[in-house]
């Protein structure tokens, strides 16, 4: 009982810690893109609040709360509230079946999984959740009694529906490699740098694409576009519903760069993870060392994916709807059943005619490297056909 109640509370700590980070992340994320943003225009960040404009996010915090908190009338007042709320609970329960880190010794036989819950369905939690997200701006958008905010809405239902299909082909092939739907499972496959970005160079693409729709990020915001929407769903909402809405964007960008890190980077691994854990002067810490180590490992690496968000935003323009669907639908999914098809056909090989996983690795690139050649081919043909039209 004693022991029982030892873990309980380790694991309490453990998902409290993992939810101040998530949110630390979060707060610090909007920070960090002002001072990309001032970067990439060739001006100054926030540099008023605090030495470097570092309390810049309690500042924000600050005016939130102070806003008046509006209710449009004749709107549903109750699900107005509920679709913030939702779309926040949903950022953060996805983080649950992300392994972090390995195992932690507590001692007297007590160990520590640096994972808030380990079921053999991780991937199919992620996306229960991530499917579950847009139902908050749904209700948000339809209880705002807006034209503009319900447009918003259906905008983001739709964008959402269609690259979720490319993003679960993608992961089709990643369990075919694994042969799990254990996220925890997904990531020993990957030890000692067998990382499947190795093995799955196209299906990392299209996951990567879709992260930045699922996310509504540009160049894929067109559910919150100013220029055609005023503000989308967000229209109506102001002080703290405002709030978690733009919160749950950013905690759903560093929990996109943790699944990406863990299906294609190796989650927590990292190259001297052996070496680590058998340092003698470290004794019998070395092993909790590594483990730490590693938890670190995956949030840099998490860190970088919400760098490459913040990157792209400022750089590329923002799609047209046709564009955006279009690309979804006649571009991403075949893709990734086309990524598919060749992960099995390379698995086959290897398993039948006795091929090293090098063969795997070779055929995955060969087969990316045709598909941009046949993508620009086609690119090519199409434009000199519409300049011949219009010449």
């Amino acid at each position: 009982m004693e022991i029982t109640s030892t873990l309980f509370t380790a694991k309490a700590i453990y998902v409290g810690i993992i939810f101040a980070i998530t949110l630390g992340v979060a707060a610090y994320s909007t920070y960090f893109e002002r001072i990309i943003a001032a970067f990439m225009q060739d001006r100054v960040g926030p540099d008023r609040a605090g030495p470097f404009g570092i309390l810049q996010p309690l500042a924000d915090a600050v005016k939130m709360f102070m806003k008046e908190d509006f209710i449009p009338a004749n709107s549903n007042k109750w699900l107005f509230i509920a679709g913030p709320c939702l779309s926040m609970l949903t950022a953060l329960m996805t983080s649950a079946v992300v392994p972090f880190g390995d195992q932690l010794d507590l001692g007297d036989g007590i160990i520590l999984d640096l994972q808030g819950i380990d079921v053999n369905i991780g991937i199919l939690w992620v996306f229960g959740i991530v499917s579950l997200g847009v139902y908050g701006v749904l209700i948000g958008g339809w209880a705002s009694n807006n034209k503009y905010s319900l447009i918003g809405a259906i905008r983001a239902a739709s964008q959402n529906i269609s690259y979720e299909l490319a993003m679960g082909l993608s992961i089709i092939a990643i369990l075919m490699l694994s042969g799990s739907l254990s996220t925890k499972s997904i990531v020993e496959t990957q030890q000692n740098g067998h990382w499947n970005i190795l093995y799955q160079p196209l299906g990392f693409v299209i996951f990567l694409v879709c992260a930045f729709a699922e996310c509504n990020r540009t160049p894929f915001d067109l559910p919150e576009c100013e220029t055609e929407l005023i503000g989308g769903y967000h229209t109506e909402y102001s002080s703290m519903k405002l709030g978690f809405y733009l919160f749950s964007e950013y905690i759903n960008m560093f929990i996109s760069g943790a699944v990406m890190a863990t299906l294609y980077f190796g989650g927590y691994d990292y190259l001297f993870n052996d070496y680590v854990a058998q340092i003698s002067w470290l004794g019998e810490y070395a092993y909790n060392v590594s483990a730490l180590l590693g938890l670190v490992v995956l949030i840099v690496k998490a860190l970088i994916f919400v760098f490459i968000f913040m990157w792209v935003r400022w750089t590329l323009p923002r799609f047209r709807y046709d564009q955006l669907m279009g690309l979804g639908w006649t571009g991403l999914i075949p893709l990734a059943m086309f990524n598919v098809v060749l992960t099995g056909a390379s698995m086959l090989f290897t398993v039948n005619d006795g091929g090293s996983n090098w063969m795997t690795v070779g055929a995955s690139w060969a087969g990316v490297i045709i598909m941009l050649v046949v993508t620009f081919a086609y690119s090519e043909m199409k434009y000199k056909k519409k300049k011949l039209a219009t010449a």
